[in-house]
C-alpha cells in the first residue's frame, strides 16, 4: 500500500497490545475507568467554577480552560484506544488518522502553553498582590488563554501538514494505540529531516520556552515567599502555587520523555520498545488529565468550599 502516483495509502493498522490479549482486557477496563473519572472530575470542576461567583478570577478561569482542555485531549484519543483494545488489528482511514493526530497534538501543545500562562498568573499574584487586579484584568487573561489555544492549533497545522505530505511504504502498521505523530513518522519511506527540524523547533517554542517561563516565575515566587515574615503567610502563599507546580512536574516530565527528542526513521527499534513508548504515552494522555482535578480540589480550600456549597444548595432545593 505504497503512497505514490499509482497507489495511495488509504489506511493505517493500529497494533497496540494485540500480541498480549490478556493485557488488552486489563487495560481496557483500566483506561475506561480513568476516562470516566476524567469526564466526571473535570466536568465537576468546570461546573463549580462557573457556578460559584467567588471563583470568577483569572486563576480559576485558566483552571477552567485546563479542565476543558483535558476533556478535549482525552476525547480525541481515548475512544480510539479503547476500540483498539477490543480489536486484534484496528484499521483507521488515512484521513481519520491525520484528523485524530491533529487534534491530539493541538490540545497537547495548548496545554503546554497554558501551564506557562498559569505560572505568570501566579507570579503576578504572589509578587505583586496589590497590583494583581489591574495587571491581570479581563483584557489580559482572556487573550492569554486564547493565545494558548491559537498557538496549539497553529503548531498542529504545521506538523500535520508536513506529515501528510510524506510518502508511506508498504508497512502501514502503527505500533501504538492511536495515531501518534512520532509513530507515524517512523513509517515514512522518505527523508524526514524537515519533520525532525520542525518538531525540534516546535519543542523549543511550546516546551522549552513555557518551561523557562515557569522556572523563572517560580524563582521569583519562592524568593518572595521567603521574605514573608509569618509562617502562616508563607504557607498560604505556597498553597496557591503547589497544585499548579505538581501538575507541571507530572505533565512536563512525561511530555519531555516522549517528545523532546524526535526520532528519525530507523530499522533498529524493537517491538518491545515501541510498546513501552506507547504505554508511557498512554500514561501521559490519561493519567495526567485524571489527576489534575484531584490535585486542584485536594490542595485548594476555595474549590472544596465551592463544591460543598453547590452540593448543599442542591440538597436543600431537593428537600
Amino acid at each position: 500500500m505504497e503512497r505514490s502516483n499509482d497507489t495511495i495509502l488509504t489506511e493505517f493498522v493500529l497494533v497496540g497490545l494485540s500480541a498480549h490479549p490478556k493485557l488488552q482486557t486489563v487495560f481496557f477496563v483500566l483506561v475506561l475507568w480513568m476516562y470516566l473519572m476524567i469526564l466526571l472530575g473535570n466536568g465537576v470542576l468546570i461546573s463549580v467554577i462557573i457556578y460559584d461567583s467567588h471563583l470568577h478570577t483569572p486563576m480559576y478561569f485558566f483552571l477552567c480552560n485546563l479542565s476543558f482542555l483535558d476533556i478535549c485531549y482525552t476525547s480525541c484519543s481515548v475512544p480510539l484506544t479503547l476500540d483498539s483494545f477490543l480489536t486484534v488489528k484496528k484499521r483507521v482511514s488515512f484521513s481519520g488518522c491525520m484528523v485524530q493526530m491533529f487534534l491530539s497534538f493541538a490540545t497537547g501543545v495548548t496545554e503546554c502553553v497554558l501551564l506557562g500562562m498559569m505560572a505568570l498568573d501566579r507570579y503576578v499574584a504572589i509578587c505583586y498582590p496589590l497590583r494583581y487586579p489591574v495587571i491581570m484584568s479581563k483584557g489580559a487573561y482572556m487573550p492569554m488563554a486564547a493565545g494558548s489555544w491559537v498557538t496549539g492549533f497553529l503548531d498542529s497545522v504545521v506538523q500535520t501538514s508536513l506529515a501528510v505530505q510524506l510518502p508511506f511504504c508498504a508497512n502501514n502498521v502503527i505500533n501504538h494505540f492511536v495515531c501518534e505523530i512520532l509513530a507515524i513518522l517512523k513509517l515514512a519511506c522518505a527523508d524526514i529531516s524537515i519533520n525532525v527540524l520542525s518538531m525540534a523547533g516546535s519543542n523549543l517554542i511550546v516546551l522549552v520556552i513555557p518551561l523557562l517561563v515557569i522556572s523563572i516565575s517560580y524563582i521569583f515566587i519562592v524568593a518572595t515567599i521567603l521574605r514573608i515574615p509569618s509562617s502562616e503567610g508563607k504557607h498560604k502563599a505556597f498553597s496557591t502555587c503547589s497544585a499548579h507546580l505538581t501538575v507541571v512536574i507530572i505533565f512536563y516530565g512525561t511530555t519531555f520523555f516522549m517528545y523532546a527528542k524526535p526520532k528519525s526513521k530507523s530499522s533498529g527499534g524493537t517491538d518491545n520498545q515501541d510498546i513501552i513508548d506507547a504505554l508511557i504515552s498512554l500514561f501521559y494522555g490519561v493519567m495526567t488529565p485524571m489527576l489534575n482535578p484531584l490535585i486542584y480540589s485536594l490542595r485548594n480550600k476555595d474549590v472544596k468550599a465551592a463544591v460543598k456549597n453547590m452540593v448543599g444548595r442542591k440538597n436543600s432545593d431537593g428537600i
